[in-house]
């Protein structure tokens, strides 16, 4: 898929003669994320990794000028005042701006690029992200409307995943969908879809996620969607998990799944919400059903490498987070990819009676091992 041409295209055209060194490097369908560390060193994302690109800009000028128009292009502006400028291109791609004297590399950018393609579950098994059975798996618990949280880190390719269930939601279901920035691609029916507002140079108008979450509320969802948890709207969005909005998701940064509910709890914390520490790390244990954990490897490759559940709470109130699919093993082939699959554990869902009450076509033994037996 070329950007030239799309909106992005004509956004960059527009601005084409301050952009100088980098425009190719922005309509290049190969490069994922452009990052600029000052004038004399620019980085690219290529399947997942970085290298460093020829391109530079003759004087710190030079940057200043892309910069600039890139923020005054969007409504924004960038100044001694304002070092730090975070803003959505027209085609969703985002860009993040430091300036000195806050950089001391000179201007710093990074643009993450954002394209609209329509992956599937086939394409996602075939780049080696999951398994048939790991995804048939997931798709049962988008059908039984489990509550998911999908955990990872920064560019571990959580919103395509997100984006992935979201179309195995069953249809004749209202979706809405809160983000900061509309990166979500999602094949269905009936979505409503919500973005923040960052307040203007006076500081007023903002919206944030919290207050969409708050209005999702009384818009008649069947399921909510968050883009990313971040802030004290994750307690909002437990709150909507526990009151009868079956299949709701979102993606929270994290190494682990049980480091996701440990920072799930932190956020819900940080607002100005009346509840005691075990309340709600017992609101979080009934919300949570399923966490998935994906990861960026060291060959640039994003893999699924957990799939566990949520059992509550133990004696402790420690979260009891019980694996069903793991990545366990990989090893590094000649060529410097790594290989290895998620593997079932041999741990039955807690919802195994309901998966055959509901006469799906995925019996018990999919759980075990094939290498165990």
């Amino acid at each position: 898929m070329s950007l030239v041409g799309g909106q992005s295209g004509v956004f960059f055209e527009a601005i084409k003669n301050f952009l100088g060194p980098i425009y190719p490097l922005l309509l290049d369908d190969k490069i994922t994320e452009v990052l600029i560390n000052g004038p004399n060193d620019i980085f690219v994302e290529i399947g997942g990794k970085l290298q460093r690109s020829s391109a530079k800009f003759e004087t710190d000028d030079d940057l200043m000028a892309a910069v600039n128009a890139i923020a005054q292009s969007v409504g924004r502006r960038i100044n001694d005042d304002e070092p730090r400028l975070d803003a959505r291109l027209p085609d969703g791609s985002r860009v993040h701006v430091v300036i000195p004297p806050c950089a001391r590399n000179g201007a710093t950018v990074a643009i993450r690029k954002f394209f609209k393609k329509k992956i599937t579950f086939k394409q996602y098994i075939q780049w080696k992200a999951i398994t048939q059975d790991a995804a048939n798996f997931l798709e049962i618990c988008m059908f039984l409307g489990k509550n998911v949280l999908v955990s990872g880190g920064t560019g571990s390719g959580k919103t395509t995943l997100l984006g992935l269930l979201c179309s195995r939601i069953p249809k004749g279901q209202r979706v809405i969908v809160i983000e900061d920035a509309s990166e979500l691609t999602i094949e269905y029916e009936h979505v409503v879809r919500f973005e923040t507002r960052m307040a203007d140079e006076q500081g007023h108008g903002e919206v944030s996620m919290q207050d969409l979450l708050k209005s999702s509320l009384r818009l008649r969802p069947d399921r909510i969607i968050v883009g990313e948890v971040r802030g004290a709207e994750g307690f909002e969005l437990i709150q909507a998990m526990n009151t009868g909005h079956k299949g709701c998701l979102g993606t929270i940064h994290s190494n682990s799944p049980a480091d996701a509910l440990v920072r799930l709890e932190a956020l819900a914390m940080g607002g100005d919400n009346k509840i005691s520490e075990k309340a709600l790390q017992y609101s979080i244990a009934s919300a949570i059903d399923i966490v998935i954990q994906i990861s960026r490897l060291s060959d640039g490759s994003r893999r699924i490498t957990h799939i566990s559940e949520i059992r509550g709470l133990d004696a402790e109130y420690n979260y009891m987070v019980t694996p069903i699919y793991e990545l366990k093993s990989l090893v590094r082939a000649p060529d410097g990819t790594m290989r290895g699959d998620i593997e079932p554990l041999g741990e039955l869902p807690s919802f195994i009676d309901e998966i055959e009450d509901n006469k799906i076509p995925f019996p018990r033994s999919k759980f075990f091992s094939k290498k165990a037996s």
